[in-house]
């Protein structure tokens, strides 16, 4: 039974601000593990982080090693508090953030994986989608869950690995299998499988989980045919989730804060209030808006999901995912040999007037939101004689601003409002030159946060507001502090041609 925030309060009011504490928190990314610490004020005391591996058995499927992220994300909560003289002694919190969607199963006695998690990036379900969407199951999953039938989900990843590793079928129906995404493996194996949690924002993001009934749906799970048994408990993202096992940590501070990463960065930007809006520029490119307690029905290839689940309230989001940005920088570096740094790529860039009449349509996994076309494929064109090395390299970087400027321009014919200012994190926003270019495509200025690590910081404000540690969400807009600000300078007719050579190129690399 999850705590309530009065009781957890009771608990925990022992850890305070006050005393030299501070709130610990881990961001397990895809591409790599993270933990950081936090003062009172906002501030990064120390961080540490690893990378992770990713494996791509076949053409689209991604997998990596549950046992590696959980061994390299108790490796960086060592070293962190290593590296600040801060240990868990003086630790009020901890704060769990993650990539959503990535799937492990793992046997309920031994806790091993029974095979490598599925990464969201991963299209081996497209199978069972299109098989979902032939039977007339789409308007069922978009009404229930706001998401659209996509290998992208949770959902169809269980389901692959019961139908397609041996035993696993007769395990699951008979209560030996546990399933759940990043957060909760990691909540699991901290606290010495103790607890099976998940928060409301990461359930919303498996295509099984009711968004307005706020349960898991026995509909959608018979759809998939997920024994219910498999499931974690889901609880408030300030909630309690139980003591880190002092193996681990020889105090046990309290994991208190959980949320989906994109969630978190919505929240670490303190967008609290209903048209608030930011783009994390990561692996993949993420937008939400916060729509308040309004639940928006997207008909532009958007998706509704939780977008905050705080103080006993859920505010909606719009969502628009983007499968390749960082991805697209890092194979021009390891893929094609083309830049030996993401600063070389911004340098090159900034040598060109324009892009030459070059595009780039990153769909090595298909396209995301607002196509959401599986079997697109990704596409150069427009060369001439005149293009060269960085001539590409502009095009993989301004293809990050041209999906966010689809994306974006969705999101408010769904909503029905202008979006006026786009609040940016993530490491291509410390691109000066991809986010001066996405100003100019909006026509809106564009913020970067202070703050680069603001997903981890929306789970170190989770976390903290459950024991006490910041007041209220008014102390945590007061301690914010913008960054860099760009403001559109580009004319009509450059963007407009521009924009126009992006969705030919669109047109071109689609499958339908």
């Amino acid at each position: 039974m999850a705590l309530s925030l009065k009781d957890l309060g009771k608990i925990d009011r022992t850890y305070t601000p006050l005393g030299g504490r501070y709130i610990m928190a881990l961001d397990s990314g895809t591409t790599s593990v993270r933990a950081i610490i936090v003062d009172e004020y906002d501030c990064v005391v120390a961080q540490a982080s690893r990378h992770i591996k990713t494996m791509y058995p076949r053409s689209g499927w991604v997998e990596q090693d549950p046992m590696e992220i959980l061994a390299s994300q108790i490796a960086v909560m060592m070293e962190v508090q290593f590296k600040s003289g801060i240990h868990s002694d003086r630790i009020a919190a901890i704060g769990i953030t993650n990539q959503r969607e990535t799937t492990v199963v793992w046997d309920r006695d031994s806790g091993q994986p029974i095979h490598n998690a599925i990464v969201w990036q991963c299209r081996r379900t497209a199978g069972i989608t299109d098989a979902l969407i032939a039977e007339g199951m789409s308007d069922t999953i978009r009404s229930k869950t706001g998401l659209m039938p996509d290998p992208y989900f949770s959902g169809t990843k269980i389901k692959w690995i019961l139908d397609n590793v041996d035993g696993a079928r007769a395990a699951a129906d008979a209560g030996e299998l546990m399933f759940g995404t990043i957060d909760t493996w990691l909540i699991y194996n901290l606290t010495g499988g103790a607890v099976h949690a998940t928060d409301y924002t990461n359930a919303s993001r498996t295509m099984l989980f009711n968004i307005h009934t706020l349960e898991w749906d026995d509909e959608l799970l018979k759809m998939l045919d997920v024994p219910r048994s498999m499931l974690p408990e889901v609880r408030w993202s300030s909630d309690g989730y139980g003591s880190v096992s002092n193996e681990i940590m020889t105090y046990g501070p309290s994991i208190t804060g959980v949320a989906g990463d994109q969630q978190a960065s919505l929240f670490g930007h303190c967008c609290f209030e209903p048209g608030c809006t930011k783009n994390t520029y990561g692996t993949g490119c993420f937008m939400l808006m916060n729509t308040g307690e309004a639940c928006v029905a997207s008909e532009h290839g958007l998706v509704s999901t939780i977008g905050i689940a705080h103080d006993g309230k859920i505010s909606y989001a719009l969502e628009g995912s983007i499968f390749h940005a960082g991805t697209t920088v890092q194979w021009l570096r390891d893929k094609l040999g083309l830049i030996s740094s993401t600063k070389e790529a911004s340098d090159l860039c900034r040598h060109l007037d324009d892009n030459g009449g070059c595009y780039l349509v990153p769909a090595f996994s298909g396209l995301g939101a607002p196509w959401w076309d599986p079997d697109a494929r990704g596409l150069i064109c427009g060369l001439t004689g005149a293009s060269d090395r960085a001539t590409l390299v502009r095009a993989a970087c301004e293809s990050m601003a041209y999906q966010s400027f689809d994306v974006l321009r969705s999101m408010e014919r769904d909503a029905g409002v202008k979006i006026e200012t786009l609040s940016v994190d993530g490491g291509a926003s410390r691109n000066d030159f991809i986010m001066q270019f996405q100003a100019d495509l909006l026509g809106i200025p564009v913020v970067q946060t202070e703050n680069v690590e603001t997903t981890a910081l929306g789970a170190a404000y989770l976390a903290g507001l459950a024991v006490g540690y910041w007041e209220d969400l008014d102390e945590l807009e007061q301690n914010r502090v913008p960054g860099k600000r760009f403001d559109p300078f580009a004319s009509e007719e450059v963007v407009a041609r521009n924009l126009s050579g992006w969705h030919d190129a669109v047109a071109r690399a689609r499958s339908r």
